[in-house]
């Protein structure tokens, strides 16, 4: 029986729209081995491991008539030179060209058709720097599980190690049409109660307790009073085109925990501190009226794959498939103390973990599934088009590993995520930690925050206010 897609994963597909594009992606930045890196040697690199993640050679099938959600199958013309392409840009090789480049291709939604996947190799970069932009669909991935494929292309050392020769890719026969329904009829009656049964899944998966029942009950009910009071409006929340800006900041993490020994909290408290700060910095600079108590709400996914979150350098397992826990934060810009913006950001974050409102944003997720998949598709565009009312802005927090990290012999410097836009969301900021430093990347569209790059250069000073206030 074919791979079906889980509900959560389901809706990233349902929320596409050409304004919308659902895939994440990355911006790595590398320093080739001495005598270069060869873009053929690269390919091969890739190709000699693609088997370690099957999913990259598989497509999505719907199943006829909608009867239930999506199945992934193998592609029999899967194309690896499709996937992987090779790009430069002119002299001198700015930053700037390589940021619009950037945008350029995130702009473009992946082919349906193929698998859900696309990765570019740039040339031409200043300071003898190679580029890799990656793009995969949220369907495919989240954040943690991009850092998990990642490690499949990227080594601990600089020699690669011996990789066996893969074996010929056979691709198993697509299943036929009348399969899809079969198949899908077949799981229907395996869950004849699929209401009640994911009602019931979504307590005894997350609760096992009286008491722990309660607790979800109470989340519920604070995720959907956290809703029912609309975000502030302004210039984060417009309709948005298909065209995109990106931006960069560049941090470290050592800066991110001298801030949380002083002052206690987490890591994630003062990167939501230091984001604060730089949209109050941002909406100042365009004459937005700020006032004390004026607050920006923040959707803060959390990845999760077992009871635990990992620590920042902590190795993710390697399943696939999302399962995320969502925050609703209040992010203090009308504050003009960072250190009074930190304090209220992590009673904001521990409010909202002991109250349980992550377990309430779960299970509503859980409490998607059991919809028939052409009611699930309607629910899931209603949700994206209410997205200006829920959050302002969303905010993803990834930790990767604390070592250098090498592909084909190329040394990983810099690693810069890229997360999609909700509709009438005008920036997404994504950061990722690695090898101590904590890169920001901004996604935003491109007539509503032309002016994104100040808004990066605002996180940076922002970060640096707070580093300051806390000596």
């Amino acid at each position: 029986m074919a791979d079906r897609l889980s509900a959560l994963d389901a809706s990233f597909l349902h929320l596409e729209e050409p304004t919308t594009p659902m895939h994440v992606g990355s911006l790595a930045l590398f320093t080739p081995p001495r005598g270069g890196l060869d873009f053929d040697d690269f390919v091969a690199h890739v190709g000699a491991r693609i088997g370690l993640v099957p999913r990259y050679r598989q497509r999505i099938i719907s199943v006829p008539g909608n009867v239930a959600n999506p199945v992934w199958a193998d592609d029999p013309d899967f194309d690896l030179s499709y996937h992987l392409r090779r790009s430069a840009i002119p002299r001198p090789g700015s930053e700037e060209s390589l940021l619009e480049l950037v945008a350029r291709l995130i702009s473009r939604p992946l082919d349906r058709n193929r698998p859900l996947w696309e990765m570019y190799v740039v040339d031409g970069l200043s300071g003898n720097r190679l580029a890799v932009i990656s793009k995969t669909h949220h369907a495919m991935v989240d954040g943690l599980a991009a850092v998990d494929l990642g490690q499949v292309m990227l080594d601990p050392t600089r020699t690669p190690p011996p990789v066996p020769e893969p074996a010929p890719w056979e691709p198993e026969p697509t299943p036929s049409p009348i399969e899809l329904v079969r198949d899908a009829l077949t799981d229907i009656a395996h869950r004849p109660s699929s209401a009640v049964d994911a009602f019931r899944g979504a307590l005894i998966d997350v609760q096992t307790t009286a008491d722990r029942v309660l607790s979800m009950v109470g989340g519920l009910t604070s995720a959907v009073v956290t809703a029912s009071r609309p975000a502030p409006e302004g210039p984060l929340n417009v309709e948005i085109g298909s065209s995109r800006r990106y931006a960069i900041a560049r941090t470290t993490l050592a800066d991110h925990k001298a801030v949380r020994a002083r002052h206690g909290g987490t890591v994630n408290d003062v990167v939501l501190a230091t984001v604060a700060g730089g949209l109050r910095s941002f909406l100042m600079s365009r004459g937005e009226d700020v006032r004390p108590g004026t607050a920006l709400r923040a959707l803060v996914p959390v990845s999760v794959r077992a009871s635990s979150e990992p620590a920042a350098g902590d190795e993710a397992g390697p399943a696939s498939g999302n399962k995320i826990l969502c925050y609703l934060v209040d992010l203090p810009v009308g504050d003009a103390d960072p250190i009074g913006r930190l304090a209220k950001v992590s009673e904001s974050t521990r409010m909202v973990k002991t109250s349980g409102q992550s377990v309430g944003a779960d299970a509503l997720i859980r409490m998607a599934g059991f919809a028939p998949p052409t009611l699930h598709a309607v629910g899931a565009r209603a949700v994206n088009a209410w997205s200006r009312r829920l959050f302002n802005v969303i905010v993803t927090n990834v930790p990767g590993p604390q070592f250098p990290l090498y592909a084909a012999g190329a040394r990983l410097r810099e690693v810069f995520p890229i997360v999609p836009l909700a509709k009438g969301q005008a920036l997404g900021i994504g950061l990722t930690s690695y090898n101590g430093g904590v890169y920001y990347g901004l996604n935003a569209d491109r007539h509503a925050m032309g002016d994104v790059d100040v808004a990066a250069g605002m996180l940076t000073d922002s970060l640096a206010e707070l580093v300051g206030a806390s000596r």
